[in-house]
């Protein structure tokens, strides 16, 4: 064999796999593969300090910014200054994360088995990128983004069932419990709030699934109607860890819907909800009001009520009207009662770069600094045109995610990301200063981290210290962007 010979079939027996490799991720759709060479590969600068950005222009989506280094130093320097103080506490947090409603539940269960646990796996575990969603909120029977109004025990018109024989929750079987099911074995610690959007429609004024209000002779078998669901959901492996009475009891106009007045959700909860609960030995906090924080009076008129106020863990808010420093005005009335932020949608009429900011400003930092143990967002999953809704209901609501022929993220995932995946349960917010433009919050998690979320509110990028234990480090925030610090 001469040497040329030789050379070219040394090259076939070194290369041919390679040769492989490549027709194979064609064929799987990758469009070329162009080895690295060594000396381009991205090595991690040494940082005290874990920065995780997303920028306002959509140029960087909750990327970890591996070539910035943040050392801690005693230097010096003029740059605006936010100190991040760990012996002050506040509230633990329970969790951040969406509402799975009907629509959600089904169009991810309507994914390829690994499409479907792949995105699973990136929603609720904290690996790699995955965001670690660790609190869900889910409707008792339909919400208005469930595909028709139903609850779990109808009846022919004119009929009723006081002795809920006819009560199941065969309806959720479909598609709800089969992912939350796949989502607990992923997050076994999960926290999950439920509410009804209406009672069944035989127990209400208007005897139907829009407006009208509960029948007082149908208190107690409502009350009994929440003790079926909680055992029901039991049955197959789910926890309910808290209950609101009514969704939006102020809201007449969306479908379904039932008001709900103050004096009558404080009737319910205190003779009828929470004496059932404790007769069934049932552990699932009740949290009053669910609605806007234009209307605080609604909660607090509740646990002024000292009977109702025995069975009541907190109060639940959403931010369609009001203001999100309202919820620290309930809190210094009521100090020993938990606040949760429960509910906001984001449009598929917005743009990122307000959503970002308004929704970052006002839950993620805003909230939090009010005392809320949680912030979740409506909805986690929306089809592409939002046209999955019963009739009537939301047709704007955007999901965390587009589920169509791919799977989209939108800006909803992106601003629950920046908390979730480092602010676990369990973490303790502490003191952080707001430094002009500078929006902060600050928590303390289980095992000992400072986790620090800043949104850069101004029209300019941001140089500025974080000082921690008389020691800064100085990063850079451009203008718009939300970045979390760990360390």
């Amino acid at each position: 064999m001469t040497k040329r010979l030789l050379k070219n079939y040394l090259w076939l027996i070194l290369f041919f796999p390679f040769i492989g490799i490549v027709s194979e991720c064609k064929t799987a759709g990758v469009d070329e593969i162009v080895p690295k060479d060594i000396d381009t590969v991205q090595v991690p600068v040494k940082t005290d300090v874990t920065f995780w950005m997303t920028r306002a222009d959509k140029s960087v989506l909750f990327q970890k910014q591996i070539n910035t280094s943040l050392i801690f130093s005693s230097s010096a320097n003029n740059n605006p200054t936010i100190d991040v103080d760990t012996t002050q506490t506040y509230q633990t947090i329970d969790g951040f994360g969406f509402a799975l409603t009907g629509v959600s539940a089904s169009l991810i269960n309507s994914l390829t088995e690994p499409t479907k646990e792949a995105l699973l796996k990136e929603l609720f575990l904290t690996d790699s990128t995955y965001i670690g969603i660790s609190y869900l909120r889910i409707s008792i029977g339909a919400s208005d983004l469930s595909a028709v109004p139903f609850t779990y025990d109808e009846v022919p018109t004119g009929q009723t069932d006081t002795t809920l024989q006819n009560f199941s929750i065969i309806e959720e079987k479909i598609d709800l419990i089969p992912i939350l099911q796949k989502i607990i074995a992923l997050n076994p610690s999960i926290k999950i709030i439920a509410t009804p959007w209406t009672a069944p429609t035989w127990m209400k004024t208007s005897g139907s699934f829009e407006g009208g209000s509960l029948e007082s002779e149908y208190y107690n078998v409502y009350a009994r109607y929440f003790v079926k669901y909680i055992q029901a959901m039991q049955a197959v492996g789910i926890n309910i860890d808290a209950v609101t009475p009514q969704n939006e009891p102020l809201n007449a106009y969306n479908n379904p819907a039932m008001v709900m007045q103050s004096d009558e959700e404080d009737n319910f909860v205190k003779n009828y909800l929470g004496p059932q609960f404790k007769a069934n030995h049932i552990n699932t906090k009740i949290i009053i009001y669910d609605h806007n924080l234009d209307h605080p009076e609604y909660a607090t008129d509740i646990l002024n009520d000292a009977a109702a106020y025995s069975y009541v863990d907190g109060s639940a808010f959403h931010l369609y009207a009001g203001d999100i420093s309202t919820m620290s005005s309930v809190h210094d009335m009521y100090p020993n009662k938990n606040l949760y932020f429960t509910e906001q949608y984001t449009s598929s009429t917005g743009n990122f770069h307000d959503d970002l900011d308004w929704h970052v400003q006002n839950l993620i930092i805003g909230a939090t600094r009010n005392w809320s143990k949680n912030v979740l967002e409506w909805n986690l999953a929306s089809d592409p045109n939002q046209s999955l809704h019963t009739d009537g209901g939301c047709s704007t609501c955007l999901g965390a995610l587009t589920i169509g022929t791919s799977v989209t993220r939108n800006v909803s995932y992106y601003i629950i990301a920046h908390a979730a995946k480092f602010v676990r349960p369990g973490s303790v917010r502490i003191a952080s200063s707001i430094v002009g433009t500078l929006q902060t919050v600050a928590f303390k998690t289980p095992d000992g981290k400072k986790v620090l979320i800043v949104l850069n509110t101004d029209t300019q990028t941001a140089i500025f210290n974080i000082r921690f234990n008389g020691k800064i480090v100085t990063p850079t925030l451009m203008a718009g962007a939300v970045g979390t610090f760990i360390w």
